[in-house]
């Protein structure tokens, strides 16, 4: 064999290895994506994702993807689960900037196909004592973002007169209105669902002498108030208050740290229009008349709320209702929100 042909045989020798890796890789990036029907985004879990104290991913882990392999997603805090029937959830990260930096990766990763998806923010959630109670689950009918704009301290303003002025130019990344097609199917299919409830809260609830603070855990609406700090006090959220109605938006009645952002991510790469804010109140943004905020914000042991496992549970037991409907009626959903029936 001349010089040539062994040159020649050895080159074949050393390409042939090569082209199988490369049509082994060309094959794995040829597999299909996940077809996602439904994204579950919760903003923390306390431990384990089973087995131990629930937070806010526990209770829908166990009901969707036991058995589900991680997928791991280059930029996500946490892996994201999938089950057989295009149900895909993972824990993004508490605050605005980590939640939605993990939203991001996730809808860019070539492993999951979104294009279709409904997407549910869920978790848990303060409320104003004149609105909500302990246990409430809430669907957004708006998500506002609280920090976005100018803030002064009180003394250096007129009595009585609001420290908080809009800032120009981020209308479009402040106030996100909730389709309101898919609020309306969110209500009617979960306003009924049987909410757990516990002693700890229904004591707690009577050292407040608002009606809407004393009530039993209810399915509701109204404003999401996201913000990265966790205001406190009367004032505060009076000026929530008065940002949903300076916005346009509804009631303020949650206030939560994610939603606005998550929204504004998904709503960039691909609409808003199958975005959900699911919320479940498990304290009071203010203390009651007979405490200081600083009190309320560092109780006696049992003068807490009460009821946060029952409150995670309440926000799993509405929002799988939801998502099982979406996913068992797929062929209605796929292309958009279908026309309701009529009652």
């Amino acid at each position: 064999m001349s010089f040539s042909s062994r040159c020649r045989g050895a080159a074949l020798s050393a390409l042939v290895p090569a082209l199988v890796l490369f049509g082994l890789a060309g094959s794995v990036q040829a597999a299909e994506p996940i077809k996602v029907k439904v994204f579950v985004g919760s903003m923390f879990e306390i431990g384990k994702n089973t087995g131990d104290r629930a937070g806010e991913f526990q209770h829908w882990y166990e009901r969707y993807w036991q058995t589900a392999e991680p997928i791991a997603v280059k930029g996500a805090l946490n892996p994201v689960y999938c089950n057989a029937d295009g149900v895909c959830g993972s824990v993004l990260g508490m605050g605005k900037v980590s939640s939605s930096a993990s939203m991001q990766a996730i809808l860019l990763n070539p492993q999951l196909d979104l294009s279709q998806a409904y997407f549910m923010v869920t978790g848990v959630a303060g409320t104003p004592p004149s609105r909500g109670t302990i246990g409430e689950v809430s669907w957004a009918t708006w998500v506002v973002d609280y920090d976005l704009g100018h803030r002064w301290a009180p003394e250096e303003n007129k009595p009585g007169e609001p420290t908080f002025m809009p800032r120009k130019g981020y209308e479009a990344v402040r106030l996100f209105p909730m389709n309101p097609a898919l609020v309306s199917w969110a209500m009617r299919l979960t306003a009924d669902t049987p909410l757990k409830d516990s002693d700890s809260a229904r004591a707690y609830r009577k050292r407040y002498p608002q009606e809407a603070a004393q009530r039993a855990p209810f399915v509701g609406t109204g404003t999401h108030m996201t913000g990265d700090t966790f205001f406190h006090g009367p004032g505060m959220s009076a000026q929530a208050q008065y940002i949903a109605k300076l916005y346009g938006a509804d009631d303020y009645v949650i206030t939560e740290m994610e939603a606005a952002a998550i929204t504004l991510v998904i709503k960039r790469l691909q609409g808003s229009d199958r975005v959900m804010s699911l919320r479940g109140a498990v304290n009071f943004d203010q203390g009651n008349p007979n405490e200081t905020t600083l009190q309320h914000l560092d109780p006696k042991p049992g003068e807490t709320a009460g009821g946060f496992a029952e409150t995670v549970e309440n926000v799993e037991l509405v929002g799988s209702r939801m998502v099982d409907h979406i996913v068992g009626h797929w062929d209605q959903w796929k292309d958009g929100v279908p026309a309701l029936p009529a009652p």
